[in-house]
């Protein structure tokens, strides 16, 4: 017979980033355990809210099958005397609990052993749920787990109630180590604003109970719900609901009876810069702005007025009866809240913006690396070697250093102070507020961009430079000190800087040999920090390796073959080659996987690894790409020699230029030349056995494995 198992656990409310993780959890464990146990189920389903994570499984049957096996026991040569059971098939039937006259002897891959028919009854599903259960809960795994009282129990929040039923029936369990201690029973709660539940027989009469208390205990409903709600109160509005996903999975797990209000932002505050309200609303409150659907996005808005609408969405968990009072009170925190913004904004105008740059001498950046304006002074430093490096135009120049002079002095002022999450934005905006250009003004509020992974990247020119300028100074003055990341710890978020300098790079186009650049760097470093007795060979290596690092990080990240990356940027490839120019390497990437794709790369491969093996027998350097000077014509002995040679020198220019396509093509075009020198009717023997002509033709085929590898390296792409 099979009934429905429900699992119940009822807690005080859970954090929202708990509950899907705690589902997905539960829902891991309950069905490996199921099938580990043999017990075979219908559906199972496993949903929640911020006070009760649920499971129900359908079907379920009421016992497990009786499980019979062979066990394998000592070789027959030890176990019998006599042809008769010895002590060793004695104590072997013992452990298996049957007769010694039942055991078998069967042929195994080191002889004859005997082997033992062993059957296990089935337990009943009520007697090994009733011991699953606790193990589910404490196996539950989340940040900041606390104990209560003097139990010993470690969860996210108390355990307040357990419903767990198989059909009609109550499985006993007992939280032990709760306290109080909770155990199994048939009434669970509903909302905190309805009556009690009455006790339940099964799982549909406490969802139907659930359902009717006002408990949307459905996950997907419930965000579905959410969903529509904002979208309908949004058009309502006139507006577009800025709700980013993060925010609305954590409104999705906040509330057990969604209700979407809507509340109204007291005129003054529209003065404010649209990011400060947007901040108030979305990380600390959880509000949903409305936005104007023509506005434009500026991050160097001043004020909102022209992007936010008045009114603002929440989302309630009540009774719709209360909702003016819920309204009205969530309207009073956000006013106090926004109040407050504006008095730091207020604060924060009476400085200028050199004031607060010279103020960050008062703060220390790191131990040994001197204050925020030490290091605004080094990100400066790295500027100028970046225009020089990238010959960016002088009006661009201009902007870029005046703005590596003001990046970080955001960082003293009152608003940063309670919203972090807005520097770099802020400084620019002060900046525009108090005269500077706007290409000034931007590429500050851009250069901490991009923040992760996804994130946008600098939109302008200057931003991207002053981007790149501050990575690299905390790259350098962080392995200066002698820190590096190491396994999933990086306080200083290295590894992230390091992408952001190869994504802003691929995406401006900019050809800037990082190598040099850490060279010139490292020694600078290594004269403006004697204590830390810094090497610069080695600091600058270490920096080409993380970047190197992060380049093949990337490469993956963005969906390429594993192979191709190798064949750009692993074994052979040295970190100079790859760091002179990293938009070189994503574009031979590029070309390499377009070949793949259109069928042309095999054909290539194969010309290529022919000619290599054979090349590699010899000792033509790999710096080879012209046959002049290596390959002489009068040793040649057959014309397939000749026209080889004619396609070498053809592809030369190519390889000296970097012309990654015409280069690809020269190359499949050999493949007919490389045959005709191999198998043809005028082919030859490489390994002639006079020394001149072996090394002659060594060398034309060294020629031509040079001038692909220029392009990749083939022998690490696969087949």
């Amino acid at each position: 017979m099979a009934n429905t198992f429900l699992l119940e656990i009822g807690t005080e409310e859970l954090p929202a980033d708990f509950v899907p993780s705690a589902l997905h959890q539960l829902e891991q464990r309950v069905r490996s355990d199921l099938k580990d146990l043999r017990l075979e189920h219908g559906e199972l389903s496993v949903t929640g809210t911020p006070r009760r994570l649920l499971v129900v499984v359908k079907d379920l049957i009421d016992s497990q099958p009786d499980l019979e096996e062979d066990r394998k026991g000592p070789p027959v040569s030890q176990a019998l005397v006599d042809g008769q059971p010895g002590p060793a098939a004695i104590g072997f039937a013992k452990r298996c609990g049957v007769d010694p006259s039942d055991l078998q002897p069967r042929d195994t891959p080191k002889g004859p052993c005997l082997f033992a028919r062993v059957c296990t009854p089935g337990r009943s599903s009520s007697s090994l749920l009733s011991e699953c259960v606790p193990r589910w809960i404490d196996a539950l795994q989340g940040r900041r787990f606390m104990r209560w009282g003097c139990g010993e129990q470690r969860f996210s929040r108390p355990v307040r109630w357990l419903v767990v039923l198989l059909g009609d029936a109550v499985i006993p369990v007992t939280l032990d180590a709760a306290d109080p201690v909770v155990t199994s029973g048939r009434r669970s709660r509903g909302h905190r604003l309805h009556a009690p539940l009455k006790e339940v027989t099964s799982a549909e009469e406490l969802l139907d109970q659930l359902a009717g208390a006002g408990v949307m205990v459905n996950r997907d409903q419930r965000a579905e719900f959410i969903r529509d709600a904002i979208a309908l109160e949004s058009e309502r509005c006139g507006g577009q609901a800025d709700c980013p996903d993060s925010l609305f999975q954590e409104l999705v797990d906040l509330v057990e009876t969604p209700v979407v209000l809507k509340g109204k932002i007291e005129d003054r505050f529209l003065e404010l810069p649209p990011e400060v309200i947007v901040t108030v609303m979305q990380a600390h409150q959880r509000y949903v702005p409305l936005r104007h659907p023509q506005a434009a996005s500026d991050p160097l808005q001043l004020q909102a007025r022209d992007d936010l609408m008045p009114e603002f969405l929440l989302v309630g968990n009540g009774l719709e009866p209360a909702s003016d009072t819920i309204v009205s009170g969530n309207q009073r925190v956000l006013g106090a809240r926004l109040a407050d913004a504006e008095f730091f904004l207020t604060v924060d105008r009476r400085q200028s913006s050199e004031m607060r740059r010279q103020s960050l001498e008062r703060v220390t950046f790191a131990e040994g690396l001197g204050s925020l304006l030490d290091r605004s002074e080094r990100i400066s430093w790295v500027m100028d070697q970046l225009l020089l490096a990238l010959q960016c135009d002088e009006s661009v120049a201009s902007h870029a250093r005046r703005a590596a002079h003001f990046c970080k002095h955001d960082l003293v002022c009152q608003m940063i102070g309670e919203f972090p999450e807005l520097q770099g934005l802020m400084g620019g905006k002060y900046l525009l507020e108090e005269g500077e250009p706007r290409d000034v003004a931007l590429a500050v509020a851009e250069h901490y961009q991009p923040a992760g992974a996804g994130d946008a990247l600098p939109t302008s020119e200057t931003g991207a430079l002053l981007a790149l300028a501050e990575r690299i100074e905390l790259l350098l003055s962080i392995f200066a000190k002698g820190q590096r990341p190491t396994g999933s710890s990086d306080p200083y978020a290295l590894r992230r800087a390091g992408n952001g300098i190869v994504q802003i790079l691929w995406s401006r186009g900019w050809k800037l040999p990082l190598q040099s650049l850490f060279k010139t760097a490292a020694t600078h470093w290594a004269e403006r920090f004697p204590d830390f007795k810094v090497e610069a060979s080695a600091l600058a290596s270490d920096l080409g390796q993380l970047l190197r690092q992060r380049m093949v990080s990337q490469f993956e990240e963005d969906g390429f073959a594993i192979d191709l990356v190798q064949a750009v940027s692993g074994e052979g490839v040295s970190t100079e080659r790859l760091l002179e120019d990293p938009v070189d390497a994503r574009n031979r990437l590029l070309l390499l996987s377009n070949l793949r794709k259109t069928g042309s790369l095999q054909v290539l491969q194969a010309v290529v690894q022919r000619a290599s093996r054979l090349a590699d027998k010899g000792d033509l350097p790999q710096s080879a790409l012209r046959a002049d000077g290596v390959v002489d014509a009068t040793l040649f002995d057959s014309p397939s020699e000749g026209v080889l040679l004619a396609e070498l020198q053809a592809m030369s220019p190519m390889a000296l230029a970097r012309d990654y396509e015409g280069l690809a093509q020269k190359l499949q075009d050999a493949a007919r030349a490389l045959e005709a020198f191999f198998d043809g009717a005028d082919s030859v023997m490489v390994m002639a056995d006079d020394a001149s002509v072996r090394r002659n033709r060594l060398n034309l085929l060294g020629v031509l494995r040079n001038q692909a590898f220029v392009l990749a390296r083939f022998d690490n792409i696969q087949s």
